[in-house]
This record gives C-alpha cells, structure tokens and sequence, in this order.
C-alpha cells in the first residue's frame, strides 16, 4: 500500500493519501519520477493531503516539492513529522 507520493528524489516533503496516519506507523512512499518505493516510519499523525518530511528540517529552510520551493520552515521539523501551516509559511509576504 501506498501511504505517500513524492515527485521527485530531491523533495524535502511527500503528499499523505490515505486516511488515518497515526504517529509511529511505517509508512510506504512512491517517488514517481525515479519510480520507487521507500519507506518512512511517521512521528506525529497526519490527515490525509498533508505533508510529510522527509529529513529534518531546520527553521528558514527552503521546503522543497516538484523541485520547487514551496515556503519557509518557521519551526524545526524532524523526518516523519507532519508539515503544514504551523510549521511552514509562504514566501510571498
């Protein structure tokens, strides 16, 4: 089963697509360009369409998805945790 998809091997995040991640599951990834699992075990529960980290991030790293920068990290974030507005914000404003 997949649990989360990441586009490409440098995403610093993954995409939950099922429903009830509960914190220390293993969780099953599929990178899609690479056409690869991996796995990840989880540190918080996290709701389906939100993100995971995939390695620790450090406050004002860049979050990386589609190998685009997609925000600023506001909180350290550790792998498996989940990643979301109380942890990442835009850099537009």
């Amino acid at each position: 089963m997949i649990h989360y998809v990441v586009h490409e091997d440098g995403d610093s995040v993954g995409t939950i697509v099922v429903e009830g991640v509960k914190s220390g599951e293993t969780l099953t990834g599929w990178v899609m360009e690479q056409d690869k699992m991996v796995s990840l075990p989880t540190i918080s529960e996290i709701p389906i369409g939100h993100k995971i980290a995939l390695r620790d991030l450090n406050k004002d790293d860049t979050v990386i998805k589609y190998g685009v920068d997609i925000g600023r990290v506001v909180a350290p974030i550790k792998a498996g945790e989940h990643l979301h507005v109380h942890n990442v914000k835009t850099k537009r404003w």
